[in-house]
């Protein structure tokens, strides 16, 4: 018997970054039994093709089934609809906002609120700095409702040669977060002991 597929909901906002939520499309087409399913913001689009000229079609093709932002009565928008998890890379702090207050007044900020009722993983890679006091309390308000926030930061520690490595890592743990074994980034294995000595001054 075949397994359904697990189905992902990937939304792009208006916040820098979008060559977070191009690779996760394109890292997750090539994962077995996994079905995505796109919708973009108006900003999102904007962002995409000022950040790497980059169109809807050209974006859409990454996904298997794709919405428009504005069709609220999509299969998404319903708690019925079955799907595992939702990402949202970039989210803007204005879809946070939205969907810390629970407005729903898109398909981005209303799928998300079904992820939030139905109790399924929302991640929201949320892309501002500095932080104002509006900004960190709609992420308690999210955490507090179940969701995951999760700024798309940089690490070093595998020493990261290019940009692509450091997007790389961030989207192997967005996956990882949602459960689904990848290798598409080095793990951290632990420091040697003798160097952990030496750190020490041994």
């Amino acid at each position: 018997m075949i397994a359904a597929p697990k189905r992902l909901i990937i939304a792009i906002t208006g916040a820098t970054g979008a060559s977070y939520g191009v690779r996760l499309l394109q890292v997750l087409r090539e994962i077995p039994n996994i079905e995505t399913h796109l919708v973009v913001s108006d900003s999102g689009l904007l962002n995409l093709q000022q950040e790497l000229d980059m169109n809807r079609i050209q974006l859409e093709a990454l996904a298997d089934v794709a919405y428009h932002v504005h069709d609220v009565g999509a299969a998404i928008a319903s708690g019925s609809f079955q799907s595992y998890g939702m990402v949202v890379t970039p989210c803007s702090m204005r879809t946070l906002a939205a969907v810390a207050h629970g407005l729903a007044d898109n398909l981005i900020t209303r799928a998300a609120d079904v992820m939030l009722k139905e109790r399924r993983r929302l991640i929201l890679m949320a892309r501002e700095t500095p932080l104002n006091l509006a900004h960190l309390r709609n992420m308690t308000s999210v955490t507090e409702m179940g969701g995951i926030i999760y700024p798309p930061l940089p690490c070093f520690y595998h020493r990261p040669q290019t940009i692509a490595d450091m997007i790389d890592h961030t989207v192997s743990r967005v996956i990882d977060l949602l459960d689904i074994p990848n290798t598409l980034a080095p793990r951290w294995d632990g420091l040697p002991a003798a160097g952990y000595t030496d750190l020490a001054g041994g």
